[in-house]
């Protein structure tokens, strides 16, 4: 029997530091370079696992990374915290309600792209040799397994896109996002179910049929009662002026812990537990955007570097590597995911101008691809091979789909935002008290008189209900509110100016200090959307702040208005 010592913790401690080092400085690298950090941390491991350091230096590597099971079982633990933790972030994101209430377009997206990828994977992979399988008389499952994973789409991949495209507070983006959500849920249950077959030591019908039960119904149950309980729980914390972020995050954890307990006993993963708390949580309003921006970084920051990295370690990924199997398995994945996302689009009579934006933002695989096919490699559904194929699918859809989205948005038609905003519709200080709804009531009154919607309480209504669906405020005190109005000939847009910033809940808990509002027809997606990555790239920019704030009266703060919001010219940043 193996006791721990203090050799073991020095080693584990030393083995932390590297990693975590590593991990997160080249991560950061990556991010400088607009690509995913989930690269730069399988790249670590890659080179301190068994395919680089312990091939060309296999004395040190196993003096760093000794085969000892005390030793390798606490870097374990760590790991697969990092992997809790990440499927429990990945459900705060997720706010179904808002999806449910989109579930005319987000459904009929989300089943597309589930139904399509599926057929669109399975078809190939049963085909495969036998020397890819890890059970060959368990071929239908296998290949059932490669059709659910193909559907997973990376929703953290698409929202970092989306956000450095300035398009992920667009309705664009909230669709995008809600389809998504839809996705990852019926997804994650899928895989559960099937990986939950897999594990049954018996092909009688009653233990399939109770896995099938119990996840359906716990899935049901945490979705329907244990939303509105959750959020009672932390309207109580909130009420009662208990330390925050602390006390949100305590409670979130625990509910992931009793969630994972839950769906363990049930025969399925206790990831799909942390998923579906995640989504629990997420739900209730007085979670505010810094608590779940704290969460975040603490989960990306410290326990996801150390999960990713370690899966480098754990496989000789060279020895593993088939390349006709990796092409196969990226085509077929970004290809599903494209086709199955289009079709929903045209289906869900998404305007044509915004079917090929959404139809990328459901390529990637991203980490939750990797999750999905490390539990399965661990669960031997599959073989290291059909693994490292299906990392190396993930990486490349992740790497490939901003460069992609970038390429599709400039084919669109250059507008300037400023030929629709005028001296009458900025307001050059809002009071020093004014609220959220205070300064949309201001701005709503600013585009009445200047549209050919002369009533502002509609206007109002419509943006106070765009607010309570999804935030927009962008962060670096910038909030754009943003309406689609029936009738409206053209588009207006109207800007206020607070020196004591307003309570946005953006994502970076900044108060708001410059608000623009923007008013379109329906029937002007391609200018509603390029009107507001253009006011967000220019606010973006480091002198924006001081530009503005340097105007000395209404005249002068239009001209610098409208200097920042021309379009950049072509070939520019």
């Amino acid at each position: 029997m193996h006791y721990l010592d203090e050799s073991h913790i020095f080693l584990f401690l030393a083995q932390l530091f590297v990693l975590l080092l590593c991990a997160r400085g080249l991560g950061e690298l990556f991010r400088r370079w607009k690509q995913p950090a989930m690269t730069a941390e399988l790249l670590v491991g890659i080179a301190l696992g068994p395919t680089l350091l312990g091939r060309f230096l296999p004395g040190f590597h196993a003096a760093l990374f000794p085969a000892d099971a005390v030793q390798q079982g606490m870097l374990e633990t760590v790991a697969w915290l990092g992997v809790l933790f990440m499927l429990l972030d990945n459900g705060l994101e997720i706010d179904f309600s808002i999806a449910w209430r989109q579930r005319g377009s987000a459904l009929a997206i989300a089943l597309s792209d589930i139904a399509v990828p599926m057929v669109v994977a399975f078809v190939p992979v049963m085909f495969l040799s036998d020397s890819f399988l890890a059970h060959p008389d368990q071929r239908i499952l296998f290949g059932l397994f490669m059709a659910t994973v193909m559907t997973i789409s990376a929703m953290p991949v698409a929202a970092r896109g989306l956000h450095d495209l300035n398009l992920l507070k667009t309705n664009l983006g909230f669709l995008t996002m809600s389809a998504l959500a839809v996705n990852d849920v019926i997804g994650w249950v899928l895989f559960a179910i099937i990986l939950g077959l897999f594990m049954q030591t018996t092909v009688a019908l009653t233990p399939i049929l109770l896995v099938f039960a119990g996840t359906l119904g716990f899935s049901a149950l945490a979705l329907t009662v244990g939303r509105p309980f959750s959020a009672r729980i932390f309207d109580t914390l909130k009420k009662r002026d208990f330390p925050e972020p602390a006390s949100s995050l305590t409670v979130t954890v625990l509910l992931g812990l009793l969630f994972g307990a839950i769906t363990q006993k049930l025969g399925v993963h206790a990831l799909f537990g942390f998923f579906l708390a995640g989504v629990v949580a997420g739900e209730a309003k007085s979670l505010s955007e810094d608590t779940r921006r704290v969460i975040t970084q603490m989960v990306y920051a410290l326990f996801v570097p150390l999960f990713f990295a370690n899966i480098g370690l754990k496989i000789d990924f060279a020895a593993n590597f088939h390349l006709g199997l990796v092409a196969l398995i990226s085509a077929v994945g970004i290809g599903g995911r494209y086709l199955g996302a289009w079709l929903g689009v045209t289906m869900a009579r998404v305007p044509r101008v915004n079917r090929d934006l959404i139809s990328i933002a459901h390529t990637p695989g991203g980490m939750m691809e990797i999750v999905v096919a490390l539990l399965a490699l661990e669960a031997g559904l599959i073989t290291p091979t059909v693994f490292v194929a299906i990392v190396f699918s993930a990486v490349f859809s992740s790497v490939v789909m901003g460069p992609w989205l970038t390429r599709s948005l400039a084919r669109r038609r250059a507008v300037s935002p400023a030929q629709f905003l005028d001296e009458h519709a900025i307001l050059a200080e809002l009071p020093a008290t004014a609220t959220r709804a205070e300064a949309l009531r201001l701005l709503a009154a600013k585009v009445a008189a200047r549209s050919d919607t002369p009533a502002a309480e509609p206007i109002l209504r419509a943006a106070l209900e765009r607010e309570q669906e999804f935030g927009t405020g962008i962060g670096d005190g910038v909030a754009i509110p943003h309406v689609r109005l029936e009738r409206l000939r053209n588009p207006v847009l109207a800007y206020a100016h607070s020196a004591e910033g307003i309570d946005w809940d953006a994502p970076d808990a900044r108060p708001v200090h410059h608000v623009f509002f923007l008013a379109s027809s329906a029937g002007t997606e391609d200018v509603h959307v390029q009107i507001l990555a253009q006011i967000a790239r220019a606010m973006g920019r480091p002198d924006s702040t001081h530009r503005l704030a340097e105007a000395h009266d209404v005249h002068e703060l239009r001209q610098r208005l409208a200097a920042m919001l021309d379009p950049p010219q072509p070939g520019a940043a």
